[in-house]
């Protein structure tokens, strides 16, 4: 089926083509702003102050609308993939947490089943995000501290293997015996080393870039803070440009303040945003489950019975939007940070994080108030607001 969408600011290669034209054919984009004489079966009329941006990526999301990765069915997956692609996900590492070595194997076997044979409409599931269990008992946060141990290789091989090599990302705390040579493992297998839910200092992100760590899993939460005689964690992640830093842009994770802060000093190409969230997102006010642990919600926030931070019930769509107001980033620097920077990050920006002739037709298109309106998955309208011409 073929589609046309035009009237709307198309971005494409790091430019906006106002008043474009933008044509699907199948599941990839065949052409913006070219003359063709390819007839489409429907055309979607914008107007000029609408924004047609690439789809986001999401590299940290447990779950959405009462499913979560670990409840290991074909099911919950596609459940979360469904209720992504309604707040402007169109690809996204469907994350672990910490468990029981048995609870994750099961986890991380039915992803790889599902990778590569979802339904059409559906966020794609580009890999899966292993968030723990190799990280510090002392920034556990909301991961459950007894199933907590130190980087293992031939586990972590196992894991990948039955994923069907499907395994992206892995948190981890590189202070941890074995940390440095378990991400210069990752580094050889071609896995994201992202730092976090750590305890240690500026050295750790030192020696963690020398092995190969390339990214810090959400920034501020679930690490060692800055000092004045030591940077920490959060000090060397600030400093050290080589380093992506995702962010939980929600304004409850880490304030305006600070969210302002980081994006001044890192700038949008070596942000991500992520949502962080947990089942309990799309759902009304309760208690969830988020690892085996009750998750209390209410009034955007999810938190342990302690009162410590337990994931997020964040929309993607929504962390655009905060990121815009609270920082003077562009829907530009927002297309940098959504979609372009985890799409090289997760190995996958040859198809996906960019509107070009080829790549898949995976977008979404804003008003003028930024809110969003369409979302077409690998060429399949997954979720429309209004009616367009």
């Amino acid at each position: 089926m073929a589609t046309k969408i035009d009237g709307c600011s198309i971005y494409s290669q790091n430019e906006w083509i106002e008043n474009g034209s933008l044509i699907i054919d199948g599941e990839t984009i065949e052409s913006i702003n070219a003359h063709s004489s390819q007839s489409t079966d429907q055309t979607l009329h914008f107007p000029s102050t609408y924004k047609c941006l690439p789809g986001m990526i999401d590299m940290h999301i447990h779950g959405a609308d009462g499913a979560d990765t670990m409840d290991a069915t074909p099911e919950a997956l596609s459940k979360i993939a469904s209720a992504l692609a309604k707040e402007g996900t169109t690809s996204f590492l469907a994350t672990t947490i910490t468990q029981s070595v048995p609870v994750i194997e099961k986890a991380v076997e039915n992803a790889g089943v599902v990778i590569g044979h979802q339904k059409s409409g559906e966020a794609e599931i580009i890999g899966i995000h292993l968030e723990g269990p190799f990280i510090n008992k002392e920034k556990a946060g909301a991961q459950p501290e007894r199933f907590i141990i130190d980087p293992d290789v031939s586990l972590f091989d196992h894991w990948q293997s039955i994923s069907g090599n499907h395994i992206k990302e892995v948190t981890m705390a590189p202070e941890l015996n074995g940390g440095l040579d378990f991400i210069r493992h990752l580094k050889q297998q071609h896995v994201v080393a992202s730092i976090g839910h750590t305890n240690g200092i500026d050295e750790d992100v030192i020696r963690a870039i020398d092995a190969g760590a390339t990214q810090v899993t959400h920034l501020y939460n679930g690490m060692r803070g800055m000092h004045h005689r030591e940077p920490g964690i959060l000090g060397g992640a600030l400093l050290h440009h080589d380093l992506y830093t995702e962010l939980i842009c929600d304004g409850h994770h880490v304030c305006q303040g600070m969210i302002n802060l980081a994006y001044k000093l890192k700038g949008s190409d070596r942000m991500i945003l992520i949502t962080d969230s947990m089942r309990a997102k799309c759902l009304k006010n309760g208690v969830y489950d988020l690892g085996g642990q009750d998750v209390f919600v209410d009034k955007g926030m999810a938190v342990l019975k302690d009162g410590t931070i337990a994931g997020s019930v964040l929309k993607m769509k929504d962390s655009l939007r905060n990121m815009l107001a609270f920082t003077d980033a562009t829907p530009a620097d927002v297309v940098q940070m959504g979609a372009i920077n985890p799409a090289l990050q997760c190995g996958v920006f040859d198809h996906k994080g960019s509107l070009e002739a080829g790549k898949d037709a995976d977008l979404i298109v804003l008003n003028e108030k930024n809110e969003l309106v369409l979302t077409i998955c690998r060429g399949t309208i997954a979720y429309q607001k209004e009616e367009v011409d």
